[in-house]
């Protein structure tokens, strides 16, 4: 609930409205999630929102963590929907990738998770509880984040879909008095739902725009991205280019790009991908090279190292921004597209 839903409550309650903050600020703040742990509530009041309310909706069923210190948690809702978050850290700032989706209803060819298909939305705060269940795991209940937190909406799902669930529970987590997670500390990934591209660049106070390409031409992109086919790639770089003239100072985006073998990573499409980007000149763009993580249940391949670093190159040779994204938690299928409620001890034959 937003501050103001909060305060609504409290109100038909028949309670004063400091009640709200107290609460909002213990669940957020201090990532609390036991309303019998509000002391600083009368224990009368505690025990009539533990009869009417909810605090908690997701229960962590298995938690996995790589050699690399990535952690993968998976959860489920309260009517039994797998939900997935991973927590990636570094010595400056720690990253949280979040679903905005259980499963997903895009079918993109090269991604696991598109193989649950859309299982339901999230709610904003399913959203926000995948925050605070890894922080907490991470660092206890309380409001010390050492590292600083980053977001990114890259989990299973496409955020654009679950768009208003979504921009709520970013206005939730950026509140000072809670999570204060500012979307300048946020990105969101989409595979081109283009309405709400033109939606998120009149949002005034709106986090990143990554946009998932994977190609440069529609041929190929309705291969990979079944997406296109309803918003081809005319339509999607025309909505890029009007959020790109509603950039702010400083501010830029981001194009997604995933490293495929032998299909997406030659010479010629890195020159395509220079021509699409001047053609619609898209000046302030970046492009983020990401190499495909793959499993057995996709026909992909990775591009090789050396491909990538030339790909890279070339697109750099072309006056382009590029940079390549270094996986992580692959081994425990916590890396880009994989998330697929998968257990990872059956999936990689373990005992």
């Amino acid at each position: 609930m937003t501050r103001a839903e909060l305060t609504s409550m409290f109100e038909e309650f028949g309670e004063p409205k400091y009640r709200a903050t107290q609460v909002f600020t213990a669940l957020h703040g201090r990532r609390i999630r036991d309303l019998e742990n509000i002391t600083d509530l009368p224990k009368k009041l505690r025990a009539k929102l533990i009869d009417t309310t909810d605090v908690s909706r997701l229960t962590v069923e298995t938690k996995y963590e790589s050699i690399d210190g990535t952690r993968r948690y998976l959860m489920k809702t309260h009517d039994g929907r797998p939900v997935e978050a991973v927590f990636i850290p570094s010595e400056k700032r720690d990253t949280i990738c979040f679903s905005s989706q259980s499963g997903c209803p895009l079918k993109c060819d090269f991604c696991l998770t598109a193989k649950l298909g859309l299982l339901r939305n999230l709610t904003a705060g399913e959203i926000i509880e995948q925050i605070v269940t890894v922080l907490n795991d991470v660092y206890g209940e309380s409001n010390e984040t050492p590292h600083g937190t980053n977001l990114v909406g890259m989990g299973a799902g496409e955020p654009f879909l679950n768009f208003d669930e979504l921009i709520k529970a970013l206005g939730i987590m950026s509140d000072e008095d809670g999570l204060f997670i500012v979307p300048d500390r946020v990105t969101i990934s989409t595979a081109g739902i283009v309405p709400r591209i033109y939606d998120l660049a009149n949002v005034e106070t709106r986090p990143h725009l990554a946009i998932s390409l994977s190609a440069p031409n529609d041929e190929l992109r309705d291969k990979l991205m079944p997406i296109n086919r309803k918003w081809n790639i005319h339509e999607l770089m025309t909505a890029a280019k009007e959020f790109e003239a509603n950039l702010r100072r400083g501010e830029r985006f981001t194009f997604e790009y995933v490293m495929l073998g032998g299909v997406n990573d030659r010479d010629e499409d890195a020159r395509d991908l220079a021509k699409l980007l001047s053609k619609y000149q898209l000046t302030r763009a970046k492009i983020n090279l990401i190499p495909h993580n793959g499993a057995e249940q996709l026909n992909y391949t990775a591009s090789t190292p050396d491909a990538v670093k030339r790909f890279k190159s070339r697109l750099e040779s072309l006056g382009l921004d590029a940079y390549v994204r270094q996986p992580r938690g692959r081994d425990i299928y916590a890396a880009c597209g994989q998330l697929a409620a998968m257990d990872v001890e059956k999936a990689v034959g373990r005992r």
